[in-house]
């Protein structure tokens, strides 16, 4: 916690939303957006990947969350197995979460959307208790 990242929405900054390949390797060290092993580019998917809609961060009780509107990539023949949210404004793009799909997610010549969970202080995915 070291006030890096901004998420009010309209104000803050810039976060985006980068899908990569099955040989990603993410870690604990893995504290900013990398380009190796990223998906290729296709159909609106491009390097660096789609800019994320911040949702206000809000609180419910003890537990303050933030959360994105989904993304899609259309006309994209796409095989990701993760994700990395990053911050696109600050120095040196730092990460804010890399995502685990549990497996290959595919479209092809489609649509490749990230549905993210409801913004509530139970399933947001920035949640902070």
């Amino acid at each position: 916690m070291q006030a890096v990242h901004n998420f009010t929405a309209s104000t803050g900054d810039t976060f985006k939303l980068a899908l990569y390949d099955n040989s990603a390797s993410f870690t604990a060290a893995t504290t900013a957006y990398t380009a190796t092993n990223e998906v290729a580019n296709s159909g609106s998917y491009a390097a660096g990947g789609g800019t994320l809609t911040n949702v206000t961060p809000t609180s419910s009780g003890t537990t303050a969350f933030t959360d994105f509107a989904d993304l899609s990539f259309t006309s994209a023949t796409i095989t990701a197995y993760g994700a990395l949210i990053y911050n696109d404004t600050a120095a040196g793009d730092p990460s804010v979460v890399v995502l685990d799909f549990g497996g290959a997610k595919t479209s092809t010549a489609g649509t490749f959307t990230i549905i993210f969970p409801a913004a509530d202080a139970t399933n947001a995915i920035i949640r902070i208790a």
